[in-house]
């Protein structure tokens, strides 16, 4: 393992990203086993206090699994843990926020294009099984954002890309770590509820019925609706 003595940002946050880096570039893969704590610390420079603060950081992300008695273990890597460091993810500023938005919208409305030319039965009944969860959670305010996440989810699958797939889930899980509070708001107001199942049918019979422009015409206009509603809340 080619690590090097932190020197800058907060420590844990350079281990961090050291230890994401080598994961990303596959010099240790899922399975492996890293040194112990005194054993990091010393190749780091750093203080043990310091490696266990940025492994507890990594097992949050979903990239380490902590055995105890066993040591520590890279896990199956998920795509968002490697790209998106944690101390990134939870701290989103305002201008940041409506960037990835406007990521979504060139992204999400080409998927759903895509997905109305690619998507498969299971897809479509993965869309269909969220779209009933969601129009049964329509009176229980939160409960409206894991639902909306899996059809979104389900139409990225549906682009049988697999790069854009892991992208999208990138994404949806920032924004799922930054914007819980501003999801929960949106879905309480009055008639919004009715309103976004109302575009996410839309959004599903383009998909199925195979009409791709008017599938990413209808993404367009959804994402924008649930940007200019998170505007408001910055106002």
């Amino acid at each position: 393992m080619n690590l090097k003595p932190a020197k800058t940002k907060r420590i844990y946050e350079e281990i961090v990203d050291q230890i994401s880096t080598l994961v990303a570039e596959g010099q240790i893969k899922a399975g492996d086993k890293l040194p112990s704590e005194r054993d990091l610390a010393e190749r780091l420079q750093v203080s043990r206090a310091s490696v266990r603060e940025a492994l507890s950081a990594l097992e949050i992300m979903g990239l380490l699994e902590i055995r105890s008695g066993e040591g520590t273990y890279i896990k199956h890597v998920n795509i968002a843990s490697v790209i998106a460091p944690l101390p990134w993810v939870l701290s989103l500023e305002k201008d940041t926020i409506f960037e990835m938005m406007e990521i979504r919208k060139i992204l999400e409305t080409q998927a759903a294009a895509l997905a109305a030319e690619r998507a498969e039965y299971q897809d479509l009944s993965a869309m269909r099984g969220s779209l009933i969860e969601i129009r049964k959670g329509q009176n229980t305010g939160r409960q409206g954002y894991p639902c909306d996440r899996d059809f979104h989810d389900a139409i990225a699958k549906g682009t049988k890309n697999k790069m854009l797939i892991h992208m999208l889930h990138m994404i949806s899980d920032i924004m799922h770590q930054t914007l819980k509070t501003n999801w929960a708001d949106t879905f309480e107001k009055e008639g919004m509820s009715e309103l976004l199942y109302q575009e996410h049918e839309e959004i599903y019979q383009a998909i199925e019925a195979e009409l791709p422009e008017e599938a990413h015409a209808g993404m367009l206009r959804h994402l924008e609706r649930i940007e200019n509603e998170f505007r408001k809340g910055y106002e």
